[in-house]
C-alpha cells in the first residue's frame, strides 16, 4: 500500500528518480519498517488516565476495569475476610482465574490504629501473615495481587470497623486524618503501578450534598480537597468519586433520592475539579429490589424501565461524554425474578468489550448478608450461575492494540492466517469456554458435552497453544474413547485423550483433555471456534452416572460460558476453577 500511495502522489518517470524523490522514499521505507516492526504492549501497562469517558493505559490502549470486592480489612477481623479457611494467595489465584482484573479492597482507618490486630486468619494457611499490622496484611494482598497481574483499587470503606459513616469523617477520624491516611498510602504505594488508584469514601448519604457549597456536607468539595492531596503525593493515581443519595433542592426532604453514593445527577452542574488532569473517575452503586423495594422495582414496565433510571442517576456522564463511569459496586443472592431481571438488564446496559462501563461485583465473600458473594459458603467452590452473567462482559489484561475493540461472546469461525500477528506472552491468552448440555440422559454409556473457545483478548492466538479440561467421574476403572462427532474448524483439527486424577478430587477422577492441531490456526479477538461436538464411552459401554461430574451441568441446554470447564495457554490455567 505504501508503494501505491507513492505512485499516486510522485508521478515520476519511471527510471528518473530525483534526488528528493530517492530521499522521501527513503523516509517513507523507514517509517513502514518501524510501523511494521513496531511491539504490541501488554494493554494496562503502567499507570493509568482517562480521556473523555475513557481510561487508558501509559501507551494510551483503552482499558476497561472489570473486577470483584474482597472485603474484610474494613471490619473488626482487620484482615480480608476467608482466611480462617483459605490461603490468601489461593484465593487471589482463583479470583484472576475467573476472568477478573481488578479487585476493589475495602479498608477502615482504624485499621492503622495501633490495637488494631489482625484475626479470624488460620495462620497454619497463611504462615506469612503471621505477627503482622493490618496495614502488613493489606502489603501482603497488594503485593501477590500485583504479581499475578490483579489491578488494585483501595476503598475508604468506613472510618471505624464498627460501620458505616454518612459523612467522609466522624468525632474520632477527622476529615484531617481522612486525608493524611490518604496520603500515606498514595507515598506507600506509590512505586507500584499495579495499584491504580482511590475510592475517597464509600457511600456518602444525607446530611451529604452535592453543590450545596457548606464546607461540612458537601461531598463534591471534600472529594476535590482529598482528591488533590492524593496527587500532591502520586499524581499517577485515578480519582474514583462516588455520588450521594439525594439531590436537588430540599435534599433528602423534596430531592431526586437514589442509593447510597449511586446519584451522580449533580456532577453535570457542579463537576469535581482535580489539579491533576486526566484523572477522575465517577462512581456508582446499584442493587436490586431485595436489597430495599425502590419505587423502580414495582413500575408497570420493570425491567424495561432500568436503563432509563440508570441514565438519569449517572449513566448519562458516559452517553453525554462527560467522564468515565466505574460501577464500584453491584450484588444480589439472586433468589428472585426480579433480581435475576435486574442483573440481566444491568450486564447488558453495562456492555460488552473496551467500550463497556467499569465495574467491580459485589463480591467475593459468601458473607455478604444482602447479596452473597461469587464463592458459595464453603469459600471455595464458584455461584456458577451468577459467574455466568459477568463473563461475558469481563475484560482481559493481557495485550492488545491501541484501539481495542469489543468483545463478543460469539463471533466468526477462526482461519488459519499466513500473516504476522503479535503472539501473547506464555500463559497471558485469555478465552471464554462455552458449554452445552446435548446428552438426553445422565446415565446412559455416553457423554456429550459441546464446548466453543472464545478468545476474549486482544491479541489472535494459535489455537493448537489451547487445551481444553473436561472433569468426570469414571464410575468404575474402565478405559473409555473419545469421538469429534463435529466441529465447525474440522474434526481433523482436534484430538482427545483421558487423564486420570491423582489424587481424586471432588466430583472428578478423570478428565477428558481436548487439544487443537496446528491446522485449526488462528483466533482471531472476539472469533470463536463455532460448535464443537465431543463424545466419549467407556470401552465395554457400560453407564455413567454423570450427576456426580463436576463439568456437568443438566440444565444448560443452551451455549453459556462455563468455567467448570477448564482451559490452558501453554499449560497454565487462563479461564476456570478446576475441582
Amino acid at each position: 500500500m505504501t508503494g501505491q500511495i507513492l505512485k499516486r502522489r510522485f508521478p515520476w518517470r519511471q527510471g528518473r528518480f530525483t534526488l528528493l524523490g530517492v530521499v522521501l522514499l527513503v523516509m517513507m521505507s523507514v517509517l513502514a519498517m518501524q510501523f511494521n516492526t513496531h511491539q504490541v504492549e501488554a494493554a494496562g501497562t503502567g499507570y493509568w488516565h482517562t480521556n473523555g469517558t475513557q481510561i487508558l493505559d501509559a501507551n494510551n490502549q483503552q482499558v476497561r476495569i472489570a473486577g470483584i470486592n474482597w472485603f474484610g480489612l474494613e471490619t473488626a477481623n482487620y484482615a480480608p475476610h476467608g482466611l480462617w479457611t483459605r490461603n490468601y494467595k489461593d484465593m487471589l489465584d482463583q479470583t484472576k482465574s475467573l476472568g477478573y482484573n481488578t479487585l476493589r479492597l475495602p479498608y477502615a482507618n482504624q485499621l492503622f490504629d495501633t490495637g488494631s490486630t489482625p484475626n479470624g486468619i488460620d495462620y497454619s494457611k497463611n504462615p506469612d501473615l503471621q505477627g503482622l499490622s493490618g496495614l502488613q496484611v493489606m502489603d501482603k494482598i497488594i503485593g501477590y495481587a500485583s504479581q499475578i497481574g490483579l489491578r488494585v483499587i483501595l476503598d475508604r470503606h468506613r472510618p471505624d470497623s464498627g460501620g458505616q459513616s454518612a459523612l467522609w469523617y466522624t468525632s474520632a477520624y477527622p476529615e484531617s486524618r481522612w486525608i493524611s491516611d490518604w496520603q500515606m498510602l498514595a507515598q506507600r504505594y506509590k512505586g507500584n503501578a499495579m495499584v491504580i488508584g482511590a475510592d475517597l469514601h464509600n457511600e456518602p448519604h444525607a446530611p451529604a450534598c452535592w453543590g450545596c457549597g457548606d464546607q461540612s456536607v458537601d461531598w463534591r468539595l471534600a472529594a476535590e480537597r482529598a482528591g488533590n492531596a492524593i496527587l500532591s503525593v502520586n499524581p499517577n493515581w485515578l480519582i474514583f468519586v462516588e455520588g450521594v443519595d439525594c439531590y436537588g433542592p430540599g435534599g433528602q426532604a423534596s430531592g431526586d433520592c437514589y442509593w447510597w453514593g449511586g446519584n451522580l445527577e449533580g456532577a453535570a452542574q457542579y463537576p469535581v475539579r482535580l489539579n491533576v488532569a486526566n484523572r477522575l473517575v465517577y462512581s456508582a452503586h446499584d442493587y436490586p429490589a431485595s436489597v430495599y423495594p425502590q419505587s423502580w422495582f414495582s413500575a408497570s414496565n420493570y425491567p424495561n424501565n432500568l436503563p432509563g433510571v440508570w441514565d438519569t442517576h449517572w449513566g448519562y456522564l458516559v452517553k453525554q461524554n462527560i467522564a468515565p463511569v466505574w460501577l464500584g459496586e453491584f450484588g444480589t443472592k439472586l433468589a428472585t425474578t426480579s433480581d435475576q431481571q435486574w442483573l440481566s438488564t444491568l450486564t447488558n446496559y453495562l456492555g460488552k468489550g473496551a467500550n463497556g462501563i467499569h465495574w467491580t461485583f459485589w463480591c467475593l465473600n459468601p458473607n455478604s448478608g444482602d447479596t452473597g458473594g461469587i464463592l458459595n459458603d464453603d469459600w471455595t467452590t464458584v455461584n456458577q450461575t451468577k459467574q455466568a452473567y459477568l463473563t461475558p462482559i469481563e475484560f482481559a489484561l493481557d495485550a492488545g492494540s491501541s484501539t481495542p475493540t469489543p468483545t463478543p461472546t460469539t463471533g466468526t469461525t477462526p482461519t488459519a492466517t499466513t500473516t504476522s500477528t503479535p503472539t501473547p506472552p506464555a500463559g497471558s491468552a485469555s478465552v471464554q469456554v462455552n458449554y452445552a448440555n446435548k446428552d438426553a440422559s445422565p446415565t446412559d454409556n455416553a457423554i456429550r458435552p459441546y464446548l466453543q473457545v472464545v478468545n476474549t483478548g486482544q491479541n489472535s492466538i494459535n489455537l493448537s497453544d489451547i487445551t481444553l479440561r473436561y472433569w468426570f467421574t469414571n464410575d468404575g476403572s474402565v478405559g473409555q474413547s473419545y469421538w469429534c462427532d463435529y466441529a465447525q474448524i474440522n474434526c481433523a483439527n482436534i484430538n482427545g485423550r483421558f487423564v486420570a486424577v491423582s489424587p481424586t478430587r471432588s466430583q472428578a477422577d478423570y478428565y477428558l483433555e481436548v487439544n487443537f492441531k496446528t491446522g485449526a490456526g488462528t483466533l482471531a479477538p472476539g472469533a470463536n471456534t463455532g460448535e464443537i461436538q465431543n463424545r466419549f464411552s467407556k470401552n465395554d459401554w457400560s453407564n455413567f452416572n454423570e450427576a456426580n461430574d463436576y463439568s456437568y451441568n443438566q440444565t444448560m441446554t443452551n451455549y453459556g460460558a462455563w468455567t467448570k470447564v477448564t482451559a490452558y495457554y501453554q499449560g497454565k490455567l487462563i479461564w476456570g476453577a478446576e475441582p
